[in-house]
């Protein structure tokens, strides 16, 4: 059978244009309702190989897509009709380029001699995205030619690459069309183009592989000279930021098989897979408190580093980047990508590979540890120990009703310990993810963390966990109450999600984050302004979109909940919290828990 609708102009247009993709390797279409999109939308609905997810809210249906890009490495395609909707993908393309997620936006548009004379929804649809994407262009009008249907081919095939080289990222393709915009019936469409013109028509089209990164240019001799140079270096450390990966329990065997050949300790962000791949916490060179130690003037001055590694962005700690800008090591990026990850403008060199290149040009046998990793270890351990005593006396001094609000970071400090082994989680932003970093400690679960951290925004963080959870294992969401209340929409997916998630909020009725900072005294207009509460009843909001809830009573009860996912569908699991308590409890223990002992480590 034919791929090819050949029922009237647009429909062969359409179908050789998805045509094109399914054989490129698109396995996911995100369609949004309208009429200008029809030819598009019928011809990914009807392909047997491609799953074509039909999203009412344009923002919400644009995470979602971020998300099942980033699960899959592969781009999800999404689709729109002409005027605004196309304006409201902008946050999720944005986030997209930052976060190098691959996507291929396809607007419809009405044709050039129905823009700008007032024919209605019609916008300048062209660069809608700015700078952002990876390529852009404007489709030709469909017409039925072979030689333009070649063009719309090729077209095609050089969009999907952009998608994922030299930088994952996102493409726009904008799409116009004339009328008749349904399938009705054009006999001269046939008459034109015969079947047989297109027998070997998609024969070279080939599946551009799912990658992670694309873009590395860095050869051997740079590199060699690198670990040359490492090698020579008594007071080094590799620095291992915010990351994703399609396979991260390789990741972090590399990351570690790196420092393990040099002796040097890694500064491991909760966002890295590095923490979930830690077997023994004891001996491991892996430091998860760098935060909370470099607080202390007595740890920096002791700690200061000759040489950096980092690999991948930095960190999110602001105490760690003042670190490092005031200290100004020698620092090597490690990177694929084409970005630029200095915002430090420090003395930097760039390697262009990934941390797999590095590590297998080092011996898989370990190095002596430096004094300078059993010195980092060493004040990790003890402040993990603090963490860990403060944290469990918390859950354990819990009483029905609780004498006090549960802290915030018990969350954070729990999860990677009850969680079932290599579930995925999605780490909202604003407070969350800086508890992962302060709280998380190291593990051997294989946890899966997913996040929106290249724009920081907290724009459809339900839509994106959604999207991570879509065909995939049990999910879990850590989000705050605001950035749930932000995307609400996302909820309408829950009939298309194929899967589960389980959804935690933390709800302290605003932005706990403000509170931590100098504006907090300021009131008013802080309380209305900055921590915005908006008091919603989140059991009528289960309600109202069909979706399971559960209050939960205290740590013990949220521990017996997460035991075990569900295997379907969405659920709430709604935990309360005092947000002054919460900031109170922050300013009193934060830099405490980091603080030199009365006898100081050498």
């Amino acid at each position: 059978m034919s791929p090819i609708d050949f029922r009237n102009t647009n429909m062969i247009w359409a179908s050789v244009l998805v045509e094109t993709l399914a054989r490129c390797g698109l396995q996911t279409a995100i369609v949004c309702p309208g009429s200008r999109s029809t030819p598009l939308t019928i011809s990914l609905a009807n392909h047997p190989d491609i799953e074509a997810i039909p999203i009412l809210d344009e923002r919400s249906a644009s995470f979602f897509a971020l998300g099942v890009a980033q699960r899959t490495g592969r781009a999800t395609v999404l689709v729109c009709t002409s005027g605004t909707a196309g304006a409201n993908f902008f946050p999720a393309a944005i986030e997209a380029h930052e976060s190098r997620v691959p996507l291929l936006i396809l607007t419809a548009d009405r044709p050039p001699e129905l823009r700008q004379c007032s024919s209605g929804q019609a916008i300048e649809q062209v660069r809608l995205y700015g700078n952002y994407p990876n390529w852009q262009t404007e489709l030709a009008v469909p017409q039925r030619d072979l030689h333009l249907l070649r063009y719309l081919r090729q077209t095609i095939v050089r969009a999907w690459h952009h998608c994922h080289a030299p930088s994952p990222g996102i493409v726009h393709l904008n799409c116009p069309f004339r009328d008749p915009l349904p399938p009705l019936p054009e006999p001269s469409a046939t008459e034109a183009l015969q079947p047989e013109a297109f027998a070997e028509f998609f024969d070279r089209v080939t599946p551009f592989p799912a990658c992670e990164t694309n873009f590395a240019n860095s050869d051997l001799d740079a590199i060699d000279n690198a670990i040359a140079r490492w090698r020579q270096v008594e007071r080094g450390a590799i620095v291992a930021g915010v990351a994703t990966s399609l396979e991260p329990a390789r990741y972090a065997a590399r990351v570690k098989r790196i420092a393990n050949a040099l002796g040097w300790p890694i500064l491991a962000e909760g966002l890295s897979p590095v923490r979930n791949h830690v077997k023994d916490p004891s001996q491991s060179p892996v430091v998860c408190t760098y935060d909370l130690l470099l607080r202390h003037d007595t740890h920096r001055a002791a700690l200061e580093p000759d040489c950096i590694i980092q690999i991948g962005a930095l960190p999110t700690s602001k105490v760690l980047r003042a670190w490092l800008a005031e200290c100004d090591p020698e620092r090597w990026i490690v990177d694929p990508s084409d970005r630029n990850l200095d915002p430090l403008h420090g003395r930097t060199h760039r390697l262009y590979c990934t941390p797999a290149a590095i590590a297998d040009r080092l011996p898989v046998e370990p190095s002596e540890p430096s004094v300078y990793r059993v010195a980092w270890m060493q004040r990790d351990r003890q402040t993990r120990a603090a963490i860990d005593d403060l944290m469990r006396a918390s859950v354990e001094n819990t009483s029905h009703p609780p004498i006090a609000p549960t802290i915030e970071p018990i969350l954070s400090w729990l999860l990677p310990q009850i969680l079932p082994r290599e579930t995925p989680i999605f780490i909202a932003n604003s407070m969350p993810v800086r508890d992962v970093e302060y709280f998380w400690p190291p593990n051997d679960r294989g946890i899966q963390l997913w996040f929106n951290r290249g724009a920081n925004g907290i724009d459809g963080t339900l839509s994106s966990a959604i999207g991570i959870a879509h065909r995939n294992r049990p999910t879990v969401m850590l989000t705050g109450d605001l950035a749930l209340l932000h995307d609400t929409n996302g909820f309408l997916q829950a009939r298309s999600l194929v899967g589960s998630l389980t959804i935690v909020p933390i709800d302290n009725n605003g932005g706990g984050i403000f509170e931590m900072l100098p504006v907090a005294k300021f009131e008013p207009p802080f309380e209305e302004f900055f921590a915005t509460p908006q008091s919603v009843d989140f059991e009528a909001l289960c309600v109202a979109y069909g979706v399971e809830y559960r209050a939960i009573a205290d740590p013990i009860d949220l521990r017996q909940q997460l035991a075990a996912l569900p295997e379907s569908g969405i659920r709430l699991l709604h935990v309360c919290t005092d947000r002054k308590h919460d900031a109170s409890w922050r300013k009193r223990h934060l830099n405490a828990l980091g603080a030199p002992p009365s006898g100081e480590i050498s």
